[in-house]
């Protein structure tokens, strides 16, 4: 890691953010209408659905990986599945659910998951080696 500097900081730190909310946001709300309702409710699509936070984190950790010369790897790989796998889930369009299909989909959206959380552990990995020394 030759430069540490805030021009790799700064993307490192906001995009592992961005990255995490879609994951952590359908539990936090699960918990919050548990406390409600006393049911808990999981929507598995939000971190589709907030998809966009996660290509603008995602673009910002690449740059900042690139530029701190760390973790590259994971985060390309887990960018680029993620990328992906969401041009795939727009390819199959609408399915009904219980078909052959709908498996497909679902896991489909659980790999773009991992690929999400892959990604965001990739970020911190990054932002502990910028805050190091």
């Amino acid at each position: 890691m030759e430069k540490k500097d805030s021009l790799a900081k700064v993307p490192a730190i906001i995009g592992t953010v961005l990255v995490w909310i879609p994951v952590l946001a359908p539990v936090i709300l699960g918990f919050i209408s548990l406390a409600m309702d006393g049911i808990y409710r999981f929507d598995y699509l939000m971190p589709a659905e907030l998809g966009i936070m996660v290509f603008i984190g995602g673009a910002l950790l690449l740059w900042g990986a690139f530029r701190a010369r760390s973790r590259q790897g994971i985060v390309t790989w887990a960018f680029s599945i993620a990328a992906l796998v969401i041009i795939v889930l727009i390819m199959f369009g609408d399915v009904v659910p219980g078909s052959w299909e709908w498996m497909v989909v679902i896991g489909l959206l659980t790999a773009y998951s991992l690929a999400i959380v892959a990604m965001g552990i990739g970020g911190i990995f990054l932002w502990r080696d910028l805050a190091s020394k």
